[in-house]
């Protein structure tokens, strides 16, 4: 089993926390998105970023000076944004530090597909975000099914912990891959509705649970019991976890 999950927006750097392992594997496809980007005027980077001045001179400034081999953070400690905070790898034991480095994977519009320990640096680029590439008209494109290729070479099963921006990149998964989506929700008139906070405070949870619990098959992830959350087994089926919060 592997559990996938986003990146987030906000990244800082940690180089002495924890030591990097390895490069990103998709790296020269990293290489030519870094070009791409480099050659894009300044007006056009803001649009794709779709950011305020201050964080597109901030960008720009990051995007001159990047350098994709040294001086890297492992992507673990890169993201800091609700789902990363709530998962608190900075105090994961050994154990825990080597679970998640077997069994977690963080999707990316930069990199591709990143394990915990694979160096990287700040970067903005979401999945979403509408740059032509090498004949592709968007991240989607570029892509393809490298990434779902990919895990599916490393195992049968995926536990989905991404938003439905990154869990696109899982929907043209080879013949044999199961992708079990998460969803975290509440009772709203009815429906079933999902929370944007609460979901990324959930999916952080949720790996810090099976990270505890060392959790290998994706059944065991319905013993999940936290912030309110129980699994609903009424409401969820083969391909889908769907945890309940009680109506508030």
């Amino acid at each position: 089993m592997r559990i996938v999950i986003s990146p987030a927006k906000t990244m800082v750097e940690d180089t002495d926390s924890f030591a990097v392992t390895a490069l990103p594997r998709f790296l020269p496809r990293t290489r030519r998105l870094l070009e791409a980007l480099r050659a894009l005027p300044a007006d056009r980077l803001q649009k794709l970023w779709q950011c305020s001045d201050k964080l597109a001179e901030l960008n720009l400034r990051r995007l001159e000076q990047m350098d994709l081999e040294r001086h890297l953070t492992p992507a673990l400690l890169a993201y800091e944004g609700i789902q990363y905070r709530y998962m608190a790898p900075g105090v994961f034991t050994d154990t825990q530090l080597a679970y998640v480095e077997e069994h977690l994977r963080i999707l990316s519009g930069f990199y591709g597909l990143l394990r915990p320990f694979d160096g990287v640096t700040p970067y903005r680029l979401e999945m979403q975000a509408r740059l032509s590439v090498d004949g592709a008209r968007d991240l989607y494109a570029f892509w393809g099914s490298s990434i779902v290729d990919a895990l599916g070479e490393e195992t049968d099963c995926l536990l989905d912990l991404a938003s439905r921006e990154y869990g696109r990149c899982l929907d043209h998964r080879p013949a044999g891959l199961r992708v079990i989506r998460c969803v975290f929700g509440q009772r709203v008139g009815g429906k079933i509705v999902e929370k944007a906070t609460p979901c990324k405070m959930a999916r952080g949870e949720m790996v810090r649970y099976l990270a505890e619990h060392s959790a290998v098959r994706p059944e065991e992830a319905q013993g999940f019991d936290r912030m309110g959350f129980r699994f609903s087994q009424e409401e969820s089926g083969s391909d889908c976890y769907v945890f309940l919060k009680e109506d508030v």
